[in-house]
C-alpha cells in the first residue's frame, strides 16, 4: 500500500491532539483511505521538552526548514499559530509543491488570498477547516455541500470562552469579572484572554466565513468588533424580562447593497436555537435560498475537537493525491462586493439609561428618539436611586447612524444622567 509522508509544524495543544488522532487512526487508515499516512518530521521550538511525548524522538527538529524541505513529506500541517513564521512556512511549503493543512485563523483572516493564490499557482491543496469553530464542519459544507445555494446570512456563537462567561452570568448571576476568573481557573480562558473577551477571535472567524459564504474577500479589518467586558448582570436580567438572552454573536449578511460583518454582544430571542447554546459550545446558523436554515453545533475548540478537523483535512488531501485531483477547490472569492460601514447597517437596539425621575422626562426622551427616526418597541421604567429612574428600551430596526445621533443628543440633556448600556438585538428579518 502506498505511503504518504506528513510533516507537522508545532506540537502544542492542537499539535499534540493531531499527533494523537493520527496515531489512533493508524490501524484503520488503510481501509478508510486506500493509503497509509506516515508522520516523517515534527518541528517544535524545543525538541527536548516533548521528546518523551512522542513514540519516536528522532522525528523532532527545531528547524521548520527540515520539515518543509524533506522530499519524503507531501503534506505539511501548520499548527504553530500567529502570523509569522507561519506565513513564511506555508508559502515555502506551497512553493515546494507540498499540500498544506492549517488551523491558523489569524493568518487565514489576514493573508488568505495570498496563501490561496500560491496554492492555486502550484496546484496544491490548502485546507483550513479547523480555523473556524474547531471540530464543527462549516468551511467544507459551505465550499461543497451548500454550493448550490446563494447564502444570505451566516451568524453564530464562535467563541467558547465568551459563551461560557455569559452562560455563568445568566445562570448564576455572576458579574463579568467573576465569570472570567472562573473561566480562567477551569482552563476555558487563556492567561491573556483579550482576543476572546474583546471579540477579536470571533472577528477572524467571521471574516473567513463571510469570504467563503459570499464569494467576496472579507478581511479582519472589515469586521466591526465589540467585546463583552461591559456586559453586566443587570443587562442580562433585563434581557430575560424581555424574553431574550445575551450572546456574543458573529454576524455576516449579504444583500444587493453589499456585505455587513460584525461581532458584538447581542440580545437574541429566547426561542431561537442559538439561545440554548451554553457553556463552551459553539454553533453556526446559516441561511441559503434553497436549503433555508441550517445549524452546525458542537465543540468549537479544544485539543481533540480541533484535531478532528485537522485530520479530516489531511485525509481529504490524501484522497486527492491518490486520485490525482489536488488543487480542485481553491479560492472561491470571484466577486468584489463592498463591505458596508457600520453606521449604514440596520439593527434593533437595547438601551439602558438613568434619567431624572420627574414628570416630562420620558416624553422628552421619546421625542429625541422620534426626531432621529428611532421607533421604540419595548419599554421598561423603574425607580432607581432617589431622584432617578432606570429606563430600558428596545427599538425597532434603525440605521446605526440614526441611533448614534439620538444617543449623542440624549447625552447632552441634563435630565439624562447616564447611558449605561447600548446593545444590538438580533433579528433574522431586520425589516424597514
Amino acid at each position: 500500500m502506498r505511503k504518504i509522508g506528513v510533516g507537522l509544524l508545532g506540537l502544542g495543544t492542537v499539535g499534540m491532539g493531531t499527533y494523537k488522532v493520527l496515531k489512533a487512526q493508524q490501524p484503520e487508515m488503510g481501509k478508510k483511505l486506500g493509503v497509509e499516512l506516515e508522520l516523517r518530521r515534527i518541528a517544535v521550538k524545543d525538541p527536548a521538552e516533548v521528546a518523551d511525548q512522542v513514540d519516536d524522538a528522532s522525528l523532532l527538529t527545531a528547524d521548520w526548514h527540515e520539515v518543509v524541505e524533506d522530499d519524503s513529506v507531501e503534506i505539511v500541517i501548520e499548527l504553530m499559530g500567529g502570523l509569522e513564521p507561519a506565513r513564511t512556512c506555508i508559502l515555502a511549503a506551497l512553493h515546494a509543491g507540498k499540500h498544506v493543512v492549517t488551523a491558523n485563523k489569524d493568518l487565514v483572516a489576514v493573508s488568505g488570498r495570498e496563501l490561496l493564490d500560491a496554492a492555486a499557482e502550484h496546484k496544491c491543496d490548502l485546507l483550513f477547516e479547523a480555523a473556524v469553530a474547531g471540530g464543527i464542519p462549516i468551511i467544507r459544507p459551505m465550499k461543497q455541500c451548500l454550493l448550490g445555494n446563494t447564502i444570505t446570512e451566516i451568524m453564530g456563537i464562535v467563541n467558547g470562552t465568551t459563551n461560557f462567561i455569559l452562560t455563568k452570568m445568566e445562570q448564576e448571576g455572576m458579574e463579568f469579572q467573576e465569570a472570567l476568573d472562573l473561566a480562567t481557573e477551569l482552563g476555558y480562558a487563556e492567561a491573556d484572554p483579550t482576543a476572546d473577551i474583546e471579540g477579536l477571535d470571533a472577528g477572524r472567524k467571521v471574516a473567513i466565513m463571510a469570504s467563503i459564504g459570499f464569494h467576496s474577500r472579507v478581511v479582519l479589518d472589515d469586521v466591526h468588533i465589540e467585546g463583552i467586558t461591559k456586559i453586566t448582570a443587570k443587562d442580562i436580567q433585563y434581557a430575560r424580562e424581555m424574553g431574550c438572552t445575551i450572546k456574543l454573536l458573529g454576524v455576516a449578511r449579504c444583500d444587493e447593497e453589499g456585505i455587513e460583518a460584525y461581532v458584538c454582544p447581542m440580545l437574541i430571542a429566547g426561542d431561537h436555537p442559538l439561545a440554548s447554546v451554553s457553556d463552551s459550545y459553539n454553533a453556526v446558523f446559516l441561511n441559503g435560498d434553497a436549503v433555508e436554515n441550517v445549524m452546525f453545533y458542537g465543540r468549537g475548540a479544544g485539543s481533540l475537537p480541533t484535531a478532528s478537523a485537522v485530520v479530516g483535512d489531511v485525509f481529504d488531501i490524501a484522497r486527492n493525491i491518490m486520485n490525482g485531483c489536488c488543487g480542485r477547490i481553491s479560492c472561491s472569492c470571484y466577486k468584489e462586493l463592498s463591505v458596508k460601514k457600520m453606521e449604514d447597517t440596520k439593527n434593533r437596539f437595547f438601551l439602558r439609561m438613568l434619567v431624572e425621575d420627574k414628570c416630562g422626562v420620558f416624553t422628552d426622551t421619546a421625542n429625541v428618539f422620534a426626531q432621529n427616526q428611532v421607533s421604540l418597541a419595548q419599554i421598561i421604567q423603574r425607580q432607581s436611586e432617589k431622584g432617578t429612574a432606570e429606563l430600558v428600551v428596545i427599538t425597532d430596526a434603525v440605521k446605526e447612524g440614526n441611533l448614534t445621533n439620538a444617543i449623542e443628543t440624549l447625552k447632552a440633556q441634563e435630565s439624562v444622567k447616564e447611558i449605561s448600556t447600548v446593545l444590538r438585538v438580533y433579528q433574522a428579518d431586520k425589516g424597514e
